[in-house]
C-alpha cells in the first residue's frame, strides 16, 4: 500500500508542476504581448497586418514574437490652411492641427483609432470644413506628434479628449466631437468619467469593452479566447495603472446625454453588431443611428460616401 500511495503522490506533484509551469507560460505570454499591444517601438518598420489578414504560418508567428507596433506617423499634412498647436494633456504634450474656416458653425475635434493618427483623418475633416466647421485633429499620446509611446485603446486617450475639448471650449462657438474606434471609445469613456460636455458626438464603431475586443480578435484569428483574451486584458491594465476590465462602453452609454450619432459598418468583423446594439440602446439623450452595408471596420467613405456624408450633414444640422 506504501509504494502505491507513494507513486500516487508523485504523480500528483508532477501534475500539480506542469499545472503550475502552464499557468506560469500562459501569464508570460499574455504579459508580453499586452506590453507589445500597448506600447508602441521607435524603431522605423511595418505594422503587423490585420488578424484577419494574416496566414495560419504569419498567426503563429504573432503568437510568438508578438505584434510589431511601430510608433504611428503623419506622412501627410492637410491640403487646407492650418496651424500646428501643442496642448497639455495629463498624458503629455498634444500635438495637434487647427484648420479654422471663415464665420464657422462650431469645431469639429477628430480623433483617430489605434495604431492610426491625425493624418487618417483629412478626409474627414475636409468634409467637415466644407459643411463649415472649423477642424482641430489631435494625435493622441504616444501617436504621431504627440509625445510618449503608450497606448491604451481608449482609457489613457479620454484625458486627451478632455484636455483638447475644454480648450475649444474656452474658444467661441459649438463643439462636436468625431472619433472612430478607439477615438470613439476615448469620446465615451470622457463624457462618462471626466465630465466632458460638448455639444453632439458623432462616434463611429466604438467598441462594447476591452474584453470584448480583445476576444474579437482572437476570434478573427480563429484561436479560443479563454484564457488569453482575458490574460490580455488584465496584464494590459496592470501595465498601464488602470482596471482595464472596466473600459466599457456600453456602461459608459448609460451616462451620456450628448445628442450622439452612433455609426457602424455591417461586415466590421472587430465591433460585433450585439456591441453596437447595446452601446446605442444605453445611450441616454437624443440618439441616430446609421449602419454601413459591405463596411468592415474601416473608413465608411470608402464604400459608402454618400451615404456617410449625408447621415453627417443631416445629423449636424439638427445641432
Amino acid at each position: 500500500m506504501a509504494p502505491l500511495l507513494t507513486q500516487t503522490s508523485q504523480r500528483l506533484r508532477k501534475l500539480l508542476v506542469l499545472t503550475g509551469a502552464a499557468v506560469l507560460l500562459l501569464n508570460a505570454v499574455a504579459f508580453f504581448h499586452a506590453w507589445r499591444f500597448t506600447h508602441f517601438i521607435t524603431e522605423p518598420g511595418a505594422r503587423t497586418s490585420n488578424p484577419e489578414k494574416l496566414t495560419s504560418f504569419q498567426k503563429f508567428g504573432v503568437l510568438l514574437t508578438g505584434l510589431k507596433n511601430p510608433k504611428p506617423r503623419n506622412h501627410t499634412t492637410p491640403a487646407f490652411p492650418y496651424a500646428t498647436i501643442y496642448l497639455g494633456s495629463p498624458n503629455g504634450r498634444l500635438e495637434a492641427w487647427y484648420g479654422p474656416v471663415a464665420r464657422p458653425r462650431g469645431t469639429v475635434a477628430l480623433f483617430h483609432g489605434y495604431t492610426s493618427c491625425k493624418s487618417k483623418l483629412l478626409t474627414e475633416a475636409a468634409y467637415f470644413r466644407r459643411l463649415g466647421y472649423s477642424v482641430l485633429l489631435t494625435d493622441f499620446a504616444g501617436n504621431g506628434g504627440s509625445a510618449g509611446n503608450v497606448c491604451t485603446v481608449g482609457h489613457h486617450e479620454a484625458a486627451d479628449v478632455a484636455a483638447v475639448t475644454r480648450w475649444l471650449q474656452r474658444q467661441p462657438g459649438s463643439v462636436i466631437l468625431y472619433g472612430n474606434s478607439m477615438g470613439a471609445e476615448a469620446i465615451l469613456r470622457a463624457e462618462s468619467e471626466l465630465g466632458v460636455r460638448p455639444t453632439a458626438n458623432v462616434v463611429e464603431c466604438p467598441y462594447g469593452s476591452m474584453l470584448q475586443t480583445a476576444q474579437n480578435r482572437f476570434h478573427s484569428m480563429h484561436l479560443p479566447t479563454f484564457p488569453l483574451a482575458n490574460l490580455l486584458v488584465f496584464w494590459g491594465g496592470v501595465q498601464n495603472s488602470f482596471w482595464a476590465f472596466d473600459l466599457n462602453a456600453t456602461r459608459f452609454a448609460t451616462r451620456i446625454n450628448t445628442p450622439t450619432l452612433l455609426l457602424w459598418g455591417a461586415a466590421d468583423p472587430r465591433v460585433t453588431r450585439s456591441e453596437t446594439d447595446a452601446i446605442f440602446a444605453n445611450l441616454r439623450g437624443p440618439k441616430q443611428r446609421q449602419d454601413f452595408p459591405g463596411s468592415g471596420h474601416e473608413p465608411y467613405w470608402w464604400k459608402n460616401k454618400p451615404l456617410w456624408e449625408q447621415t453627417i450633414a443631416g445629423f449636424l444640422e439638427k445641432q
